[in-house]
């Protein structure tokens, strides 16, 4: 097996100059791309990536986003059941979700597990030892509140950190199951380390970034790389020797809309042979 595991997030298609750029998105069936996430609003716009990028791409891989679990007036559904109704979508186009089982990278930089994930977040990115009503109240007090809290309502799982508490273990579980001897490749839209989240201008926005549960996943199942969406920043971190990479495209003010799209597309194996000797690296931005 040849070719190479690429990422892109935050496609965002319901933007005209994101959607124009989906179809200058060239690729080639040797390689593998991850969707890391927001991909857009509505089935309609995950079925219209999945049928652009589909025939370009040897195996898509998903997994959602804040923006794909919103409920509307056109997408009703809430929480569990809107998840796996996009899981359902997925399958009905071939692509890998995080309900499937991790297939094995054989190419470039392989073997290794490619394990999407869905684990959403707890607000525990908060100050320390905060509840979720003085995260929410220490985010306000800089005039910020996530869309979330309006539109990804979690329906029968009752509340957001629930689910996410419920996506945690049964992830773990099934990672805790895979084969000691392969590395992993970790996707998730949201960060796996508060220390990812890189956005001064709304720093407090963190809380809705991620879970200190993760904290340690690079080095508990053995992650090669980690791929994360959300926060519109292009970077690469190196942390105890795992790299990170942040692979948004973002709203049309986030890249430059005339430049080849492939160059926002980022290579995650076989990547660079090697990054910073441990310690947190620091990030290489890609704008």
């Amino acid at each position: 097996m040849s070719g190479r595991l690429l990422a892109i997030s935050d496609l965002h298609v319901r933007h005209r100059g994101n959607r124009a750029a989906l179809d200058r998105l060239a690729g080639t069936p040797d390689d593998w791309l991850i969707l890391a996430g927001d991909l857009g609003e509505t089935e309609e716009h995950l079925r219209t990536v999945f049928e652009v990028l589909g025939p370009k791409f040897g195996r898509l891989l998903w997994v959602p986003g804040n923006h794909e679990l919103w409920s509307t007036k056109h997408s009703p559904l809430q929480g569990p059941e809107r998840y796996d109704a996009l899981v359902a979508l997925c399958r009905e186009h071939g692509v890998v979700t995080p309900e499937d089982p991790y297939p094995v990278w054989e190419g470039a930089g392989g073997p290794a597990h490619v394990c999407p994930m869905f684990l959403l977040y707890d607000y525990s990115f908060g100050p320390e030892g905060s509840t979720k009503a003085e995260a929410l109240a220490w985010a306000a007090e800089q005039g910020l509140v996530c869309s979330d809290e309006f539109r990804l309502k979690p329906g029968t799982a009752k509340t957001r950190e629930a689910w996410c508490q419920q996506r945690l273990d049964a992830t773990a579980a099934r990672l805790e199951q895979l084969d000691p001897a392969l590395p992993t490749v970790l996707i998730n839209h949201w960060q796996l380390r508060r220390e990812l989240v890189r956005i001064p201008r709304i720093a407090r926005f963190v809380i809705w970034c991620g879970t200190e549960q993760t904290a340690d996943w690079h080095t508990r199942f053995r992650a090669k790389v980690v791929v994360s969406g959300h926060l519109h920043l292009r970077t690469t971190d190196w942390i105890d020797g795992t790299r990170f990479e942040e692979v948004s495209l973002g709203y049309p003010r986030h890249w430059r809309t005339e430049a080849d799209p492939m160059r926002y597309v980022r290579e995650i194996l076989p990547g660079p042979a090697e990054g910073p000797a441990g310690g947190f690296g620091g990030p290489i931005f890609h704008r």
